[in-house]
């Protein structure tokens, strides 16, 4: 009796420490709204990054030494803050556990964040900041195939980007949709409280311009339709917003991350909003290996960022009135693509226009995998090699683009194309 007893005491306290920890996860709420948002502070503690293996997939329950260690140290900071811990995750690419904190409304956030960013404990701190799709609800108008302007069905000929790994963030996609079937390689939820039905407007239609099946009898062609498109949520869409997708600093931080572990080679990044830090590291990270990020451009908004990040290739709809000439000019308007409920209709906004550029990146990464950011502005518009067009938009030239990156004629070439090609 006093043998099995022995075994009774360990095997309690497992259960014990195991309920603890099952009550400590338990406290996150994965409900996102605009105004949830605004309420929320991102607390970085440091993390032992040697023990980081970049071959391997981190989830929410990553395990890790010294992470209970970490969630004391915070448990701690919000007590003493008044604050509310709501929701973590791990950040390996930056070598900190990211933690989502509630803070009463009679609270300055600001002075807040003053005084967490010189607790020692503590890598940073910054406000969650809100960040929305780039899309407008304008009515349909007669159909304008991106694919006629830009010679598609010759492209496909040359490269239709196989095996290049594409990461959308954005809101829901409805992978069951006859264009998408057999598409998505991985999706991902970031966000948490389901969106309505299987998919969202905005996701879905970037994903149809990026990737949609051709040649099926239905539907539209995809840019790259050969390509391995990672669908990862982190936008929400209310029923009431029609394809307005919001986005947190913190469902943003945790797709980035995702996507960097997947090894991507391009991320599209429909949205816009403020600068942000956290953000602003991961994609440094991004950029510095040698992935492409594509992000849209605001016309008339202020930081205009992800796409104002140094290296991220931004983009603008066609037509629009703010097309300055560092963005590049892409189709963005009466584009159509696929919707949820497995329907197709016509969207417009610089979101389109990015989702056209990230699949002709993928096109020529699969043509030239060693392409850097630089190089891809350059063959997207060649023009902006010219120092007497620096005024002029740049508009993306999708057949110059793939025959600069194969050496051959994408569509149909004049004598005199043949030979710009033989001197480039």
């Amino acid at each position: 009796m006093i043998a099995h007893c022995r075994w009774l005491l360990p095997l309690l306290c497992f259960c014990v420490a195991g309920c603890a920890r099952l009550e400590r996860e338990s406290v996150a709420d994965a409900s996102y709204s605009d105004e949830v948002v605004q309420q929320q502070l991102l607390v970085m503690l440091r993390m032992p990054a040697p023990h980081f293996r970049p071959d391997v997939t981190y989830g929410s329950n990553y395990s890790h030494t010294g992470q209970d260690a970490r969630r004391r140290i915070a448990d701690a900071i919000a007590e003493e803050y008044g604050l509310k811990i709501v929701d973590n995750w791990p950040m390996p690419a930056l070598g900190v556990d990211c933690f989502v904190m509630n803070f009463p409304g009679k609270q300055s956030p600001v002075s807040v964040i003053q005084k967490l960013s010189a607790d020692p404990r503590v890598e940073s701190a910054q406000t969650v900041n809100l960040f929305i799709g780039l899309a407008y609800n304008d009515p349909l108008y007669p159909l304008q195939p991106s694919a006629t302007a830009w010679h598609l069905s010759d492209l496909h000929r040359i490269t239709t980007g196989k095996q290049v790994r594409i990461a959308e963030v954005d809101s829901g996609v409805e992978a069951d949709h006859p264009d998408l079937v057999g598409r998505i390689a991985v999706t991902r939820d970031f966000v948490g409280n389901p969106g309505p039905g299987s998919g969202e407007q905005h996701g879905t239609a970037v994903a149809g311009i990026i990737a949609a099946r051709p040649n099926n009898g239905i539907g539209i062609a995809g840019i790259a339709p050969d390509a391995d498109l990672l669908a990862l949520r982190a936008c929400w869409e209310a029923p009431v917003s029609g394809s307005r997708a919001s986005c947190s600093s913190f469902t943003l931080a945790k797709a980035l991350q995702f996507a960097l572990e997947q090894n991507v080679e391009v991320i599209n990044l429909s949205i816009g909003g403020p600068r942000d830090r956290l953000l602003e590291r991961l994609l440094d990270v991004a950029l510095s290996r040698g992935v492409t990020v594509v992000g849209a451009v605001e016309p008339g908004a202020g930081d205009r960022f992800p796409a104002s990040h140094r290296g991220v290739l931004a983009i603008v709809a066609a037509g629009a009135q703010d097309s300055a000439a560092d963005f590049l000019v892409a189709p963005g308007r009466d584009i159509p693509t696929t919707l949820p409920g497995q329907k197709w209709g016509f969207v417009s906004g610089s979101s389109f226009a990015a989702a056209h550029v990230t699949g002709l990146v993928a096109l020529l990464r699969a043509l030239s995998p060693s392409l850097q950011s630089q190089q891809l502005r350059q063959a997207l518009a060649p023009q902006a090699l010219s120092t007497l067009a620096t005024d002029q938009p740049l508009i993306v030239d999708a057949c110059a683009a793939v025959a600069r990156t194969a050496g051959t004629c994408a569509c149909a070439c004049t004598t005199a194309g043949q030979a710009q090609l033989q001197d480039r």
